[in-house]
């Protein structure tokens, strides 16, 4: 496995392997990394020649520097775990090399969704979030890249993105979301849990499984689900509920009536980290 962190040098390894006929997976992360991360960097060995992995905690997608100064940090357990999982190559920049001096970079716009859920909570989080994502894949060239289902709102606007801007030549893959035992979605922000908070952060996919399952019952109605998903995290002590909604998956915008393909989405703060999770919800009975 090779560590590079010149944005230049990593564009002709891949630029080398393309060119020796291979296809490269790319899995882009924070750092950090856990389970979840496990399962993107396999899914990239299983469909791909070559995987790369980016490290590399973005700046841009914080409003909070506080919050960016507390975001977790171990590469000498990210290399362990990337090279334990067969990746061949991993770019771990600094600033300078995704942002350079005098290099004009594309700012794709999120859009009205981008000011919603995850954006209302974190104004100028997604604006942040495609302008480092836009460059990882001007850097990394032609790929299959690989997110987690976890960050759902993210990966939506990723997708979109790639498909107004084709001339990229990526391809997005999403990856079913990694839990702990109780349900609890698998995230860098866990470990920052105290044990009481932990023990209560199942709410969230509690709130879930019982929207989930009114759907599955015939339940048609998004109000309802919400009120119902609300009102479980809203009842534990420690949470303090951000939002919870009902999405149509297509284009992640609030619906009223489960009439198409849609997605839960919730999001509690707790006294140490923020949660966020997601479910796509059941077809009604035939």
């Amino acid at each position: 496995m090779e560590l590079i962190r010149g944005s230049a040098a990593f564009r002709e390894a891949t630029d080398a392997a393309r060119d020796a006929g291979a296809s490269i997976g790319f899995v882009p992360t924070m750092g950090a990394l856990h389970e979840g991360h496990r399962s993107l960097l396999r899914a990239a060995r299983a469909q791909a020649d070559r995987v790369a992995v980016s490290i590399f905690v973005n700046p841009m997608q914080f409003d909070d520097p506080d919050d960016l100064a507390r975001y977790p940090r171990d590469e000498t357990a990210d290399l362990a775990m990337c090279a334990a999982e067969g990746a061949d190559l991993v770019w771990g920049p600094p600033v300078d090399e995704v942002s350079p001096l005098g290099v004009e970079l594309a700012h794709p716009d999120p859009g009205p969704v981008g000011d919603l859920y995850e954006g209302a909570a974190r104004p100028g989080h997604f604006a942040g979030v495609l302008l480092v994502v836009h460059r990882l894949f001007d850097v990394v060239g032609p790929c299959t890249a690989f997110f987690g289902e976890k960050d759902a709102q993210q990966l939506f606007l990723v997708r979109r993105m790639v498909e107004r801007e084709s001339d990229l030549g990526v391809t997005i893959v999403g990856c079913p979301t990694v839990r702990e035992p109780d349900g609890l979605a698998r995230s860098s922000r866990n470990a920052a849990l105290s044990r009481e908070e932990r023990e209560q952060a199942a709410c969230l996919f509690l709130a879930l499984t019982e929207g989930a399952e009114r759907a599955r019952s015939g339940e048609r109605d998004a109000n309802t689900l919400v009120a119902v998903m609300a009102r479980e995290i809203g009842g534990t002590p420690l949470a303090r509920l951000d939002y919870a909604a009902v999405v149509d998956d297509a284009t992640f915008e609030p619906i009223g009536t489960l009439d198409r393909r849609a997605r839960a989405i919730v999001a509690a703060r707790f006294p140490s980290a923020r949660l966020i999770d997601n479910v796509v919800l059941p077809e009604p009975p035939a």
